[in-house]
């Protein structure tokens, strides 16, 4: 926060700190507004008494340092306040307080046109708006248990009335917007919402309200022309847990002075009839006349010399909710907000939070281009950031982990998924939270019912990608906007491509087929409407404007993961929805087959047991993409292979510890989207011809003529020229049960040919600290050889279990090629050869009390032998996730 201790002359006040209401100062720190008792406020007489009492302590010599306050949230007042400046508020305050010494709190008959936001709580939603409310509710109720919130004042609805009524204002805004074509023609709405905004703005406020507005800004500034304010919309129908009006009105940043206060704070008012607002209410069906603006003055953080962003208490995408999503990036937070900036993300899972572990379990580097700083004489302007900020994480693990748990009790407090602000202040270094209102899309949808969005046709030509928003899937003939001004050509069904988007540009957005921007993060005002709207949006393209063209025919596909996709052509794709209803009980536990982090928080929701496969080659192949033996021996390597990995690596200290921790967030990711259900890792199985593929991975592999049962599975694990790159994977899956605390995790071992194969793993194991059976380690081993058929019962010597590769299995059972379409019709995993084999290693797994499940194709592809395996008596099949509701429904028929 930026220190604001000296007065004119470069005196330094003397520290004074007041109880209730009243002001808090500290000369060279930053300030806190103490916490009410009680639900109800103090009277304004209560207030100034103690206000006076403290200040003639503080006066009389007493030194107080803040260890010995219980204080919240941010100042109330700033340091610096001379005692003339006191009297000057004390005087006017004293005008008041009878009258306002017999206004019950809450009630209908509080005429009070300014509020502190200490005074207020979360019921005062019809007083002061929802950003105000909350702000007072978490200053009051959460400050003791660690959450920092910045103090200031509100104004009230009824100040807002008053004015609009004795500026005979209403008459002129009723009677324009109840011309109900101005909803469907975007040239009139601009029109009629200028004319509004103008007559607004040409209103002078009621001299009363002038007159408190002039005494809170005393109260809390000390009369510190350049101490800063954020001045905030507050809206009597905003923030609801049904519906989202973030972004609806203004916020001004770094306001400086009385004047430039009561400047912004009639913008504010003159924006509850932006374009995008009155839009907005329409389509969600609030009267306007029922709408009420108000003004949050709130306490600068001091941000711009240190990061800001978003949060929120679930998954945006999936609804997820054992996760806190962290945003955040350099500078005031606006650009994170309003989706100028492509920030840094984080994944924080609650369980393993709460329980102190090392919680984050999955991180994104954003490009971070810009950042918005204040401008010299107020107010705020975006300047470049540096190549050194775009390369460095905005926020440390340590904040994001202390973020997560001050969202987690948020959460707890409202008793719902929350969408919460935050800065760091760049002079104290701490973090505060700014605001705090309900999620209001993932958190609404329905429970028990499945929308899933699949492409049906792949696109040759991906135009361009960036963050998938909405799970959704879109088609149509490309527009492309680079201005507001351009909203009336933009035709219905169309494909809205812009720089970025703000909630300016709603009225056109819910036309749209689909959203691409070139800018913004997943928490940004673009990303949350489309949403709201149910229209898929692709976000922080960085050049899809250049790589599209107007009347262009695209598909958008944001159902592939978090990446999204802009295929060239209009493509062929469905859309399913399923009432899960009641499932049946069956006869063995359904698990899913899930290899991509990017969608297991939506398939972890879908009824299962757990993850029967996790294949950690998907992990290695997408989210590192470099051979592990070229980390391992970096610096040897040509200059444009390490400006490849160079460019992978960004936020990593070291090629290994990249490698590592890429795989534990990819499988912590996988594991908490099913905690505490087991989830079985395959370790890395890739074929020297795919290990080929990655970078520098020619530099390693050999020329093999039949990968598919050459140098691959655990005869690499036990080979010296592999053995350090199977140590980081051990070492990553060590890191996950350990550190993070998620002991759900199991492995596999594929592709164990022999038992001394089996003996020389187990030994290699132990050497990296996974022994078999210590801290509740499980190893399995993929049954998918003849071989392990044969000798079933000497393989469970060494394992926990089984997990079937059918696969595999029917391939080498039948001595066929399955990736030759020339002998394709005689792949079935049914046939009786292979049944036989199934039949087989499920005896011997049951005959010595071990674990047995199938993981291959077979059991999605085919119920029928889905319901042979559990007539078998096996313990489980893991189904790809489409597969997992029909083969359920199919496996609980009654007969």
């Amino acid at each position: 926060m930026p220190v604001h201790s000296k007065m004119s002359g470069g005196r330094r006040a003397a520290a004074v700190v007041a109880a209730g209401a009243g002001a808090s100062a500290l000369a060279g720190t930053a300030f806190v507004a103490p916490r009410l008792n009680s639900s109800s406020a103090p009277s304004m007489h209560d207030r100034t008494l103690s206000a006076g009492l403290v200040a003639s302590s503080a006066e009389s010599g007493s030194r107080l340092s803040i260890p010995a306050l219980s204080m919240a949230g941010l100042a109330a007042a700033a340091a610096g306040a001379s005692k003339a400046r006191r009297c000057q508020a004390s005087k006017i305050t004293k005008q008041r307080q009878v009258a306002v010494a017999l206004q019950a709190r809450g009630g209908d008959d509080d005429t009070r046109v300014c509020i502190p936001l200490e005074e207020l709580r979360n019921t005062d939603v019809d007083k002061v708006g929802g950003k105000s409310a909350s702000l007072g509710e978490m200053i009051s109720q959460l400050s003791d248990v660690g959450v920092p919130v910045p103090g200031g004042f509100s104004t009230t609805a009824y100040a807002y009335k008053e004015f609009l009524d004795k500026g005979g204002i209403n008459e002129f805004i009723n009677e324009s917007l109840s011309d109900e074509t101005i909803y469907t023609d975007v040239n009139k709405l601009m029109q009629v919402g200028k004319a509004v905004r103008d007559k607004i703005m040409d209103t002078p406020f009621q001299a009363n309200f002038e007159e408190e507005l002039k005494a809170q800004w005393l109260r809390v500034s000390g009369g510190d022309e350049k101490f800063t304010f954020a001045v905030r919309s507050s809206a009597t129908a905003e923030d609801l847990p049904d519906a989202s009006f973030a972004g609806q009105q203004e916020t001004y940043l770094n306001v400086m002075g009385y004047e430039d206060m009561k400047e912004k704070v009639h913008l504010v008012f003159a924006s509850l009839f932006t374009d995008r607002a009155i839009s907005y209410r329409h389509d969600r069906g609030f009267e306007h006349s029922k709408v009420q603006l108000c003004a949050t003055c709130q306490k600068m953080v001091r941000s711009e010399t240190g990061a800001a962003g978003v949060m929120f208490s679930l998954d945006t995408e999936s609804g997820f909710d054992k996760v806190v999503f962290v945003t955040s990036a350099y500078g005031l937070g606006e650009t994170v907000v309003g989706g100028t900036v492509n920030p840094d993300e984080w994944y924080v899972f609650k369980p393993t939070l709460a329980e102190g572990k090392n919680a984050i379990i999955a991180r994104t580097m954003g490009s971070k281009l810009i950042k918005m700083v204040y401008k010299a004489g107020g107010g705020s302007e975006t300047i470049d950031t540096s190549a050194d900020e775009r390369q460095k994480w905005s926020a440390s693990d340590a904040e994001v982990t202390a973020l997560a748990e001050m969202a987690v009790k948020i959460e707890k407090h409202y008793g719902r998924p929350m969408d919460i602000e935050w800065a760091r202040d760049g002079d104290d270094g701490k973090l505060y939270i700014v605001q705090a209102r309900p999620e209001t899309v993932a958190s609404q949808k329905k429970v028990g019912v499945i929308e899933e969005y699949k492409m049906l046709e792949k696109g040759s030509e991906v135009v361009a990608e960036g963050r998938a928003v909405g799970k959704r899937i879109g088609a149509g003939k490309v527009n492309l906007l680079t201005s507001i001004d351009q909203m009336a050509e933009f035709k219905e069904g169309e494909v809205l491509v812009a720089d970025m988007t703000d909630p300016d540009w709603e009225p056109i957005m819910k036309k749209a087929s689909a959203i691409i921007t070139n800018r913004g993060g997943r928490t940004c005002h673009a990303a949350i409407i489309a949403r709201e709207l149910g229209i898929p949006a692709i976000v922080g393209c960085g050049d899809a404007t250049d790589k599209v063209t107007k009347g262009q025919e695209v598909t958008v596909s944001c159902a592939e993961g978090d990446t999204g996709f802009i295929y060239n052509g209009s493509l062929k794709f469905e859309k399913k929805v399923q009432d899960l209803g009641e499932l049946p009980p069956v006869g063995m536990k359904i698990m899913m087959n899930v290899g991509n982090p990017e969608t297991a928080f939506t398939f972890g929701q879908l009824p299962n047991e757990g993850i029967g496969l996790a294949r950690l080659e998907f992990v290695i192949n997408n989210a590192i993409g470099v051979h592990p033996k070229a980390l391992l021996n970096y610096d040897s390597l040509d200059a444009d292979t390490k400006a490849k990995i160079d460019g992978r690596m960004q936020g990593y200290g070291t090629p290994k510890e990249f490698y590592t921790q890429k795989i534990v967030e990819g499988v912590a990711t996988l594991a908490a989207s099913v905690y505490p259900k087991r989830i079985i890792v395959r370790l890395s199985d890739f074929k020297s011809n795919e290990y080929k593929s990655l970078i520098g991975g020619d530099q390693y592999e050999p020329d093999e003529e039949n990968p598919m049962i050459g140098f691959r599975g655990c005869g690499r694990y036990t080979d010296p020229f592999f053995e350090e790159c199977f140590a980081m994977e051990l070492d990553a899956i060590k890191k996950v049960r350990g550190e993070m605390g998620m002991k759900n995790v199991e492995i596999m071992i594929p592709f164990v040919r022999t038992l001394d194969m089996a003996k020389d793993v187990n030994e290699v194991l132990e050497k990296n600290g996974l022994k078999r059976g210590e801290d509740g380690i499980k190893v399995n081993m993929m049954a998918e050889l003849p071989s392990n058929v044969f000798l079933a019962e000497e393989f469970l010597e060494y394992f926990d279990g089984f997990s079937i590769g059918s696969n595999d299995l029917t391939q080498l059972t039948l001595g066929l090629d399955r990736d030759s379409g020339l002998v394709a019709q005689y792949f079935d995993e049914r046939n009786p050869a292979v049944m036989k084999g199934l039949e087989i290693l499920i005896k011997a797994a049951k005959s010595k009390g071990k674990y047995v499940g199938i993981c291959g194709q077979g059991p999605s592809d085919h119920p029928d032998l889905a319901k042979w395996l559990m007539d078998q008596g096996i313990d489980s099949v893991s189904l790809n996730p489409d597969s997992v509701i029909p083969t359920w429904q199919f496996l609980g028929k009654k007969d």
